[in-house]
């Protein structure tokens, strides 16, 4: 294993360790054992940028499951690297964040690190695979830690219930991208990622492109939140805050992202592409923007701000494969779009995470996040509002923070869209450029909103569960940080240009660049009085207008009918999938064994009478067949009329006799066709079935004759007969149809000399079958084991009654 893939997995595997620190070591945060492995990744993927600066890859890879074309291969490249950055420097902030925020005495530190660190170490095997089938593996695994991350406090209904939704939707579309995985291995014949890319030509061409771009598209929409599956991220803010600011502005919802970054080199030359992905962003982006104004809990408006972030990121990868549609690099109106959805990429990590750790800071210092008890905290926490005016301003768009240079580039990137007379983006593109412009002044609404209703205004002490004040020292570092990098990155926004944005767009344009080519990023405040300056002009006027008028036009939010809410139809659903499960469970479910049989007996007689049927494989060739002896035929008639007989016993001691001697008698057949080892086992198993059965039926009520309809014995009959035909079918075909040599002469010639054995039954059991008669044992023993801890538990609750 290489130091890259050591990198990978070292989260999982300190994820083992971690209990051990956090029971043996009670007196020390287990945050402070945690906090070095993000840091030290960091530093080893920042050790990356000399080489994916200059367009080079680091690639290393060792076989798993080499006949399945199945290798744990790493890639680092522009696209990979970036995210590794967000993921291991964002990750480091967030643990030393939570280090002030859950108390040690009060949380179940041990599990919040061990979920926290299974999906660090997931999302860092899903960005760095080049491996679809070990991406798979790594993006379920997020969805999982996701899920055990959001239903930390498992004790909250509300917090099951948003872990339950995001696990049921992510995984879903988990599902569908492992169906598109399978699809473009039936096109390509490998999941190699950088070999797919290779052969993105054959990809177009086939006549499975449209079911493989749909299978992945729901993968990466229902990840990212992306409208309709965005419901799940509000729900998703019942998780901690540091569990919010890791997982919902920085990591897994930009797994999604990612997913349509890398796989666009493949599939974004299809119309397809272009108008699901930059269609299905614009929505969001719109939705979610609206959607947030009329929230009234911090967190809830940070959600709805994601969702409609991520759309502007998704709409962008959408509009920027145009790029590949028009000719020439050097004037391509269309790579800023690319260039703006890697540079808001960046850029929403930053602000988005510190707003998430300032909600963080006003929940925990004034014991509640609902804005409308909230007021007059800026003198009280000076520092943290003014984290709050540089995150919000640069989630607005408003100079001279990050967000505005991005938000520009994303203005020209929809108006660019014009441009191209493709796909009928010459006419419906209109839409692009203005629900870009509309979305954008709710987002400076819900941004002047998030600020100005918790900082400014009347101060509410007795709406508050605890007298605020400023956050400690520890708790600001992080946002801090990020803050920091808002305005850095806005100030010289050209210190990204170089080192990730321009290698990442090569990732993901990689058709653009000649060999040694580089894309020229450049990205500048000032660009004159262009179309994109006065959207902006626009978008803070009427913002301002609207956000001093919201009390009066909020209403129209409640226009809107709650019964048709995507949420209301999530609920319906999942009653409706339960009820309808119950009712069907309940039509074949009855609690009677004799009915179980006759479903199972009668789809038995079925599907093999129907195989025999159409195979033509009912023959009967006597020609191999021995003659039948004297002794066969009385054992034969005992074992008929024993086993007729205990259909009619009138007592269970009857019935066990009379089963006892069926088995006995299939003994005696064992002694006939001399094999002694097979007649004492049979002889022992029937010794301790009878046994048993004795021991178990002495404990039932007194037998009582039901009487049954003849109908049902009418069934019963049929059935029997059925099922006694069919076995002997099958076992007179396969006699008499030998589709290949047996395997017993092998036997014959091998027991002795390879086993060194005579018994040659011993012999298979033993060596030739080892391995199953060693998991026959294991299932024994597991069975032994739950018996045992039944009858424990059953007995310990007869002493506690």
């Amino acid at each position: 294993m290489s130091l890259l893939h050591l990198a990978i997995v070292s989260p999982l595997l300190l994820a083992v360790i971690i209990p051990t620190f956090s029971k043996s070591i009670r007196q020390i945060h287990t945050g402070w054992f945690v906090l070095p492995l993000p840091v030290v990744l960091f530093i080893y993927f920042l050790s990356f940028i000399g080489t994916t600066s200059h367009q080079g890859t680091v690639y290393e890879s060792f076989e798993w499951i080499p006949s399945l074309g199945i290798n744990f291969a790493a890639k680092v490249d522009g696209l990979g690297l970036l995210f590794a950055l967000l993921i291991s420097g964002i990750g480091a902030l967030v643990v030393l964040y939570s280090i002030y925020y859950l108390a040690k005495d009060k949380e179940q530190l041990g599990s919040f690190y061990v979920y926290l660190l299974l999906f660090m170490g997931a999302m860092l095997g899903v960005v760095l695979s080049d491996n679809l089938i070990v991406m798979y593996g790594f993006w379920e695994l997020t969805s999982i830690s996701s899920f055990l991350l959001i239903g930390y406090w498992y004790h909250r209904e509300k917090s099951r219930y948003g872990a339950q939704k995001s696990m049921l939707i992510t995984v879903f579309g988990g599902l569908a991208m492992l169906g598109g995985i399978i699809l473009l291995y039936l096109m390509t014949g490998t999941f190699s990622i950088s070999e797919i890319v290779a052969q993105s030509d054959v990809v177009l061409d086939h006549n499975l492109l449209i079911p493989a771009i749909l299978c992945f598209l729901l993968g990466a929409f229902t990840k990212s939140a992306q409208f309709p599956f965005h419901i799940w991220l509000p729900d998703a803010m019942e998780a901690p805050t540091p569990v919010s600011a890791y997982l919902h502005s920085a990591t897994m919802v930009k797994a999604g992202i990612y997913l349509v970054a890398r796989m666009s080199p493949v599939f974004a030359e299809s119309p397809v592409w272009l108008w699901l992905v930059a269609g299905f962003g614009i929505v969001t982006l719109f939705w979610g923007s609206f959607s947030a104004v009329k929230q009234t809990d911090l967190k809830s408006i940070l959600a709805f701000s994601t969702v409609s972030q991520l759309g502007l990121i998704m709409s962008l990868l959408g509009v920027g494969a145009a790029a590949l549609h028009y000719d020439g690099i050097d004037d391509n109106v269309f790579t800023v779009a690319t260039t703006a959805a890697v540079f808001h990429l960046i850029n929403h990590a930053t602000f988005k995470g510190s707003l998430f750790m300032v909600v963080g800071i006003v929940d925990h210092e004034t014991g509640t996040r609902d804005i409308r008890k909230l007021g007059g905290l800026m003198h009280l926490m000076p520092i943290t509002f003014t984290l709050a005016i540089i995150g919000a301003f640069s989630m607005a768009g408003l100079p001279p923070f990050n967000g505005f240079l991005s938000k520009e580039m994303f203005f020209t990137g929809m108006v660019n869209i014009l441009k191209l007379d493709l796909f009928s983006l010459s006419t419906w593109g209109l839409l692009f450029p203005v629900l870009a412009w509309i979305a954008s002044v709710f987002t400076f609404i819900y941004s002047m909103k998030l600020v100005f209703r918790t900082f400014t205004g009347k101060y509410k002490p007795e709406g508050l569960k605890k007298k605020p004040h400023e956050a400690p020292l520890g708790m600001l570092i992080s946002p801090v940080v990020l803050g920091s990098l808002v305005i850095i990155f806005g100030l010289f926004p050209n210190i990204l240009s170089h080192n990730l944005i321009s290698p990442a767009m090569a990732s993901i344009l990689p058709s653009l660049l000649s060999p040694g080519d580089i894309f020229d990023v450049h990205i500048y405040f000032w660009h004159g009085p262009t179309i994109e300056l006065f959207m902006t002009i626009g978008v803070v006027v009427l913002g301002i207008i609207l956000y001093l008028t919201l009390p009066k036009w909020e209403r129209t939010y409640d226009l809107l009918p709650e019964k048709l809410t995507l949420n209301k139809l999530y609920d319906k659903g999942l009653e409706a999938i339960q009820s309808g499960s119950f009712k069907l469970t309940r039509f074949y479910m009855n609690g009677y064994i004799r009915t179980y049989l006759v479903y199972i007996f009668a789809f038995f007689i079925l599907i093999l009478g129907y195989t025999l049927y159409k195979k033509d494989a009912f023959v009967i060739d006597t020609a191999n067949v021995s003659s039948i002896g004297f002794y066969e035929l009385v054992l034969s008639l005992l074992i008929v009329v024993a086993t007729i007989t205990i259909l009619f016993a009138k007592s269970r001691l009857t019935s066990i006799i009379l089963l006892g001697a069926v088995g006995y008698t299939v003994a005696l057949f064992f002694v006939v066709f001399r094999a002694p080892d097979l007649a004492l086992t049979q002889l022992v198993i029937e010794t301790v079935s009878v046994a048993l059965f004795l021991l178990c039926f002495y404990h039932l009520p007194k037998f009582k004759k039901e009487e049954s309809k003849i109908p049902f014995k009418l069934t019963n009959a049929i059935i029997s007969i059925g099922v006694g035909a069919i076995v002997t079918a099958i076992a007179l075909s396969a006699n008499s149809t030998k589709l290949f040599d047996s395997i017993s002469q092998f036997y014959v010639d091998n027991t002795y000399i390879r086993a060194a054995g005579k018994n040659m039954v011993n012999v298979i059991l033993v060596d030739f079958r080892g391995f199953d008669t060693l998991f026959e044992i294991c299932v024994l023993a597991i069975a032994s084991l739950g018996i045992f801890a039944m009858i424990k538990l059953r007995l310990t609750r007869g002493k506690e009654g």
